[in-house]
């Protein structure tokens, strides 16, 4: 029996100011800005809990952040510097759990399921108990190992441990036990939940919804509302394992009642630079049209779906000649993209599928002689990469832009 998921989100705290300070100890206790010079037009990178009540944010001009914070000290960001930072804390997680994964350069998910046993003690008073004291522990162990202070938020959902980690903040562990996620998130402002960004949340206030409780009462429907809801409905329910580093964003759909695959991704930061949506396109055609392959078949339908980051969702599909071919299918799909992105919205959400599949014909049975042979395709080598190497061995380029 596959033990549930008891999944820790860890979020390094200010982690770029916390590098910082163990470069340059004189900038312990005192406001800072990371991001630029003092009167540099770029814009904020991380800051410090003591500019947050002032009003600096990441993301804001250092100009305005200045005018803000005249007290503070602003040092430039450097980015050949964290990532060291960030393996040496990941090393260390890695000594603690045998599932990380890494989220970005300042997050991490562990799943510690099944590891109770190896980790209680006798004056635990539960599973939770055991769990919660180790991730405290872990913490601790960072911030002794590394100086850099961590919090950590531990659920059996994956969004809900998210949450709690920020809960946690600064420095600390909070643990949501199975069957408390309601109770959790209830209270929360609906900018907690992931996904939800400030678009949506205009979209929520207006509405007079200002609650994670709140939303998570919404019935059933259509209209952008209704997907809210029930995308936090689903970020309530435990999690399945951490995806493992072959298929790290994608979730996968075969409907072989239906005749249909496909790939969506949903994004933790909605997109909007036309060449991050398409690169993410290019990913899902790339890994749907080497699934239809394996299975010996073609398709004549391609449908795209596109979801915004105020959750209203949009769905365009093209029937064609069958193909398996990632340039034949990529070709229809980024002509649908098109037709439904306008360039402007953000994207939280795109999907590729196939439909109208055709089998391969069985040995021995007939094949009807296409009037034009097809040219060779480029698929066949590189799936024979893959079945070799592993499917990460070999991906589609992209032209220089």
């Amino acid at each position: 029996m596959t033990p549930a998921a008891r999944i820790a989100c860890l979020d390094l705290d200010t982690f770029f100011v916390s590098v910082e300070r163990l470069l340059d100890p004189t900038l312990v206790g005192v406001p800072v800005v990371v991001g630029g010079r003092r009167g540099d037009r770029g814009v904020v990178t991380s800051c410090s809990y003591e500019v947050r009540p002032l009003g600096v944010h990441s993301g804001m001009s250092l100009l305005e952040a200045a005018r803000l914070a005249p007290e503070a000290a602003f040092v430039p960001t450097r980015h050949d510097t964290y990532g060291a930072h960030a393996a040496r804390v990941k090393a260390i997680l890695e000594q603690w759990c045998p599932v990380v994964r890494t989220a970005s350069i300042d997050e991490f998910y562990l799943d510690f399921a099944g590891c109770e046993r190896m980790y209680s003690r006798r004056e635990d008073r539960s599973d939770d108990a055991t769990i919660e004291r180790t991730v405290r522990e872990m913490r601790a162990a960072i911030q002794v190992e590394t100086g850099l202070p961590a919090s950590v938020g531990i659920a059996a959902a994956k969004a809900v441990a998210k949450m709690a980690s920020g809960r946690a903040k600064p420095a600390g562990v909070v643990m949501v036990p199975a069957g408390a996620e309601r109770a959790f998130a209830g209270p929360l402002p609906v900018r907690k939940l992931p996904g939800i960004g400030p678009v949506a949340e205009k979209v929520l206030v207006a509405a007079g919804i200002r609650t994670l409780g709140e939303l998570v009462l919404v019935a059933d429907g259509s209209g952008p509302i209704a997907g809210m809801a029930a995308h936090l409905r689903e970020s309530l329910k435990p999690s399945g394992p951490l995806p493992d580093r072959d298929r790290p964003a994608f979730r996968e759909h075969d409907e072989a009642a239906e005749g249909s695959l496909s790939n969506e991704r949903t994004f933790f930061a909605a997109l909007g630079r036309e060449d991050l949506v398409c690169d993410a396109l290019r990913s899902l055609v790339e890994r749907v049209t080497w699934r239809l392959r394996r299975r010996g078949g073609t398709a004549r339908t391609v449908t795209v779906k596109i979801r915004y980051d105020d959750f209203s969702t949009f769905t365009r599909g093209r029937s064609g000649p069958p193909t398996n071919a990632e340039r034949d299918v990529l070709a229809l799909a980024s002509s649908l993209l098109r037709g439904a992105w306008d360039g402007r919205r953000r994207v939280r959400l795109l999907g590729v599928q196939l439909a109208n599949l055709s089998a391969a014909p069985a040995d021995g049975e007939p094949a009807q002689l296409p009037l034009f042979p097809p040219r060779p395709r480029a698929g066949v080598a590189i799936d024979a990469v893959r079945e070799r190497f592993g499917y990460e061995a070999i991906r589609l380029g992209v032209a220089s832009r």
